[in-house]
C-alpha cells in the first residue's frame, strides 16, 4: 500500500537538508509517494499565512510529513500571528502531535566533537519526550497590554490539564519500557502549582508500569545534571518549555546539534518528522549545513509513521558508515577527517545505502 509523505522544506538551510533526506528515501525504493507544500516564512512570502490552509490539509491526508526548519531574521518584525514559528506550532496543535520524542545519542566517532570531556559522553543514549501541544506555549489568556500607570506588562498562561500529562506519561513510560526501563519526570513542583499537579499524575500512572523505576527532578537541577553526569539520564520526560530548552542542552553533548532527529507524533503514531536545529540563516545556500540530523529524521519516520523498521536500520547503518568513513560537515569536523559540502554527505550516505 502507498504511504503519502508531505515534504515541507521550509526557510533558512531547510530546503537544503531535506533536498538530501529526499534523496536519501528514494535510494530505499519503497512505496513512498511524496508531495510538498510551504510552511513558515516562505509560505508568508507567498501566501501571507505562515500556515496556508493547502498545507494543513495536506498535513491532514499525509500519513508523515517531513519538516526542514522555519524561522529567520528576515521575518523578525511581523506581527506575532505572521511570524514563521507560528507554522510550526499550528501544524503541532491542528494535528495534536502532542508527543515530541528528542533522542541525544553520542556516535562514537564524534566523542571528540563533544564540548565535554570524551569520558563524560561517551555511550550517551538519551531519549527526551517533550509535551508539545500545551504548557505556556499555548495557555490562555496571554499578551502585553497596558496598565492603569500607562506602563506595558507582557503575560502568559501556564496551564496543563490531567489528561495532558497523563496522555504524555504515557507515551514516556512505553518508551522507558523499550529502553532501560528509567523515567526521569522533570519538573519545577517547588514554586509551580502545574508541575505539583504534573508530578502527582506521574506518580499515579507509575503504579501501572512498575517494571519502570519513576525519579523525580527539578529542572533547574537537571540543566545542571545534563552537563555534570548525562549517562545518569535514560528516557525524560517534562513540559513543553521545559522540554524545549533541555533537549538543545542535550543535543550540544553530542557534538552537533545537526546531528540529532526528533518525532512530533499524535496518539495513532502520525507524526511529523525534523531535525531538532533550526534554520541557520546565515549559512543557508553555502553547502555548510549538516543534513544528517535530518536524514535520521527519515529513519524515526520510517520507524514509527511507515512500518518501515528494517529501512531505518539501513539508513542508520550508512549513517555510522559515513562517519566512520572520516567524512564530516563543518559543525562536527576534526582533525584527521574530511570536510564535505551538504550535498556530499548526502550522496555519501546514498552511496553507504
Amino acid at each position: 500500500m502507498t504511504k503519502n509523505v508531505l515534504v515541507l522544506p521550509g526557510d533558512g538551510i531547510g530546503p537544503e537538508i531535506v533536498t538530501e533526506a529526499v534523496k536519501v528515501l528514494g535510494t530505499l525504493n519503497l512505496d513512498i509517494e511524496i508531495d510538498s507544500a510551504l510552511v513558515g516564512g516562505s509560505a508568508v512570502d507567498a501566501t501571507g499565512n505562515p500556515l496556508p490552509e493547502e498545507t494543513l490539509n495536506k498535513a491532514r491526508s499525509a500519513d508523515a510529513i517531513l519538516l526542514g526548519a522555519v524561522g529567520g531574521p528576515k521575518w523578525d518584525g511581523n506581527p506575532m500571528e505572521s511570524r514563521p514559528e507560528k507554522g510550526l506550532l499550528g501544524l503541532r496543535s491542528e494535528l495534536e502531535l502532542f508527543a515530541n520524542f528528542r533522542p541525544a545519542i553520542l556516535y562514537p566517532q564524534l566523542a571528540e566533537a563533544s564540548t565535554l570531556k570524551p569520558e563524560v559522553v561517551s555511550g550517551l543514549d538519551i531519549l527526551i519526550v517533550r509535551e508539545l501541544t500545551g504548557g505556556i506555549y499555548f495557555g490562555q489568556p496571554r499578551g502585553i497590554r497596558t496598565l492603569e500607570n500607562g506602563e506595558r506588562e507582557g503575560y502568559n498562561t501556564y496551564v496543563y490539564s490531567e489528561s495532558e500529562i497523563r496522555r504524555i506519561g504515557r507515551q514516556a513510560f512505553e518508551a522507558a519500557q523499550k529502553r532501560g526501563k528509567r523515567l526521569c519526570s522533570v519538573d519545577k513542583s517547588n514554586v509551580l502549582e502545574v508541575t505539583v499537579l504534573w508530578k502527582e499524575v506521574m506518580e499515579e500512572l507509575a503504579k501501572e508500569y512498575p517494571d519502570v523505576e519513576l525519579s523525580h527532578m527539578l529542572v533547574d537541577n537537571a540543566a545542571m545534571q545534563l552537563v555534570r553526569a548525562p549517562k545518569q539520564f535514560d528516557v525524560v520526560v517534562t513540559g513543553n518549555m521545559f522540554g524545549d530548552i533541555l533537549s538543545d542542552a542535550a543535543a550540544m553533548l553530542t557534538g552537533s546539534i545537526g546531528m540529532l532527529p526528533s518525532a512530533s507524533l499524535d496518539k495513532d503514531g502520525k507524526g511529523m518528522y525534523e531535525p531538532c536545529h533550526g534554520s541557520a540563516p546565515d549559512i543557508a545556500g553555502q553547502g555548510k549545513a549538516n543534513p544528517l540530523a535530518t536524514i535520521l529524521s527519515v529513519a524515526m519516520m520510517l520507524r514509527y509513521s511507515l512500518d518501515e523498521s528494517a529501512a531505518a536500520d539501513r539508513i542508520e547503518a550508512a549513517v555510522q558508515k559515513v562517519l566512520d568513513q572520516g567524512l564530516r560537515t563543518g559543525d562536527i569536523m576534526s582533525e584527521g577527517c574530511t570536510l564535505v559540502s551538504t550535498e556530499e554527505m548526502g550522496d555519501a550516505v546514498v552511496a553507504a545505502l
